[in-house]
């Protein structure tokens, strides 16, 4: 059974960092796309980075260049989001989400981890 669960979500200050984990199990980690979706409140899923594994290549939607890093360690089958200068409009749910192996789009997500930027 593939799981993903994410955690390390919490209150942090504007300009603040944070470090998002996702372990994932029940496939073989390496060989999937991991990408991290985010929902601020009363919006879409929006897209904000993808890793592959197996090479390390990721790449990274504009509005986080700079700021998000995306990394995983694969003997321990856990992706990682970290994440600084963070603003109000980073507050969200994030989510790990493994790529489908044969289609566009993903075909297992995590419960989610609420990030929050306030002072």
């Amino acid at each position: 059974e593939v799981q993903l669960a994410e955690s390390g979500g919490g209150l942090v200050q504007p300009g603040g960092s944070l470090r998002l984990s996702c372990a994932a199990s029940g496939f073989t980690f390496s060989y999937s796309a991991m990408n991290w979706v985010r929902q601020a409140p009363g919006k879409g899923l929006e897209w904000v980075l993808r890793i592959n594994p197996s090479s390390g290549s990721t790449r990274y939607a504009d509005f986080v260049k700079g700021r998000f890093t995306i990394s995983t360690d694969n003997a321990k089958n856990t992706l990682y989001l970290q994440m600084s200068n963070l603003t109000s409009e980073d507050t969200g749910v994030y989510y790990c989400a493994k790529e489908a192996p044969s289609v566009v789009g993903y075909d297992y997500w995590g419960q989610g981890t609420q990030v929050t930027v306030s002072s």
